[in-house]
């Protein structure tokens, strides 16, 4: 696939954005295991509000791979075009708008998807955003406000006509939220609407679910969320799997306790000594669920210092009892996958 000057070779397998998730130490550990991108949580547009902390982290892509991909939020078609322009001068490949987000805060602000719901505004962000800047232009929508106001396939023809290279659709519409569930024949219907093209994104969570979308819905490609919670393996895993490689295992044993504490490690460099712990909480819930259910996560969610927290982590998961390691590590203690981009 082909956006801009990034050839990015099939299969095409993104992290998706995913607010308080996907910041720069989970894409640097999910690009290092396979995916073929990831996409930044998204950043306000309003550049009056880029000296806060979160926004100074959500706009930090220090040492990342190309293509830097940074989201944008907003609805004024003026400060989003100056935010695009900000953000390419500090090193971002592609600027993607934000369509997409369900969530109360945002679509209150008349954002996300609910912009959905003005179609001639969008275009009006689209050609402004496109007139911008000259880096590739992506989008990430649903499939409308809700069931009976079903309009992406609308949205992406006039996306596809603003220059838009790219399009990545959740099949959910901004009142299911992430309930319900996915509309995999909208999705194929946006594919059929538009030449440019389209990943398929909700609820994918295995190999064997993205073969399935991709046969039913057409889409050049899939954009795994929610599944890579706890499981930053699983976007490469998917790529090989595509690719008809051999499906690596996900790490196991002292490898897996490795790449856990590399990344609640990296979360602490971060976000510094007080906020890492607690940002690194949502992570160590999530590796406890998908590989210790058994472990009761109370109380090393409780811990507060970042010593006492990796301390607990080794106890857990390089305790001499812990099963063999899963496959080969990389000196820096993340798990290598032998997967090629």
């Amino acid at each position: 696939m082909i956006l801009g000057i990034h050839d990015i070779p099939d299969p095409v397998v993104f992290l998706a954005p995913m607010a308080g998730v996907s910041d720069r130490p989970f894409r640097l550990l999910c690009r290092s295991l396979g995916a073929s991108a990831a996409v930044s949580e998204m950043v306000t547009s309003d550049t009056r509000l880029w000296h806060t902390a979160k926004s100074r982290h959500r706009l930090d892509h220090h040492g990342e791979p190309g293509p830097r991909i940074v989201q944008l939020l907003g609805n004024d078609p003026d400060t989003l075009a100056r935010a695009a322009r900000e953000n390419v001068a500090r090193g971002a490949d592609i600027i993607d708008l934000n369509l997409g987000c369900p969530a109360k805060k945002v679509c209150n602000r008349a954002a996300g998807s609910a912009l959905l719901g003005d179609e001639a505004l969008v275009e009006r962000l689209l050609g402004t955003l496109k007139d911008a800047v000259t880096v590739p232009l992506t989008l990430k929508m649903r499939l409308g406000l809700d069931r009976n106001h079903v309009n992406a396939a609308r949205i992406a023809r006039m996306a596809e006509a603003a220059g838009v290279d790219m399009i990545s659709i959740h099949g959910r519409t901004r009142a299911c939220g992430y309930r319900g569930d996915v509309d995999y024949d909208a999705i194929a219907a946006v594919v059929a609407a538009v030449s440019i093209p389209v990943l398929a994104n909700g609820d994918i969570n295995s190999a064997e679910e993205a073969r399935a979308v991709m046969a039913r819905t057409g889409a050049a490609g899939v954009m795994v969320g929610r599944g890579a919670q706890g499981r930053p393996w699983l976007p490469g895993q998917i790529r090989a799997a595509l690719a008809g490689r051999p499906q690596a295992a996900p790490p196991r044993g002292r490898a897996l306790g490795r790449l856990i504490l590399d990344h609640v490690a990296a979360v602490h460099r971060q976000y510094g000594p007080e906020q890492g712990p607690r940002i690194a909480r949502k992570h160590i819930g999530w590796y406890l669920q998908h590989n210790r259910p058994e472990v009761d996560r109370r109380p090393l969610l409780a811990l507060t210092d970042s010593s006492r927290q990796l301390d607990a982590l080794a106890a857990l998961f390089l305790a001499p009892s812990t099963p063999p390691a899963g496959g080969p590590c990389r000196a820096d203690g993340m798990q290598q996958e032998a997967i090629t981009q």
